[in-house]
């Protein structure tokens, strides 16, 4: 199921963002009451907001065309520079109670997360399954857009409690 949601990411991403605009411009909803929300879910889920609700995050997507390479990544993660959501969930990202979690048991070091992983391509500090590597998942800039996850082949990495 969550793979499938995964999949359908950017779908999802353009109904919510598109959900937020119309709740901003046409009802008039508060943008602190957005931030606020945005901010609840990153206690809750992390760094949502930015790749799965976004109206900025989602323009950004389709202005780079979903472009993989690093100075893409580095695009997408320069206009979250003065969002109040991305400074407040990202900092939650440490402390959400839904994470990205890697049972080492099932995993055998495929590298294939990784490469995958934005985080861990930008910054070669971060892993999401190195020993002796800082978390990817639990980065500010992990925004959870859940490729690593979907890509797993052996289902060694999970987004859950």
């Amino acid at each position: 199921m969550l793979n499938k949601i995964i999949t359908n990411r950017r779908l999802i991403q353009g109904i919510l963002a598109v959900s937020v605009y119309f709740a901003i411009e046409i009802y008039n909803i508060p943008l602190l009451y957005v931030v606020v929300f945005g901010s609840v879910l990153g206690v809750i889920l992390g760094k949502v907001f930015c790749r799965w609700m976004c109206p900025i995050g989602l323009l950004m997507e389709v202005l780079m065309g979903g472009r993989k390479d690093k100075s893409g990544q580095q695009m997408y993660n320069y206009h979250k520079l003065g969002c109040p959501i991305a400074w407040i969930s990202g900092f939650l990202n440490k402390y959400s109670f839904i994470k990205i979690k890697m049972d080492p048991a099932k995993c055998t070091s495929c590298n294939i997360c990784d490469d995958t992983c934005y985080i861990s391509k930008l910054n070669p500090e971060f892993s999401l399954y190195k020993d002796g590597k800082k978390p990817a998942g639990n980065s500010f800039s992990c925004s959870r857009c859940l490729e690593c996850v979907e890509k797993c082949p052996t289902g060694s990495l999970t987004y859950t409690l």
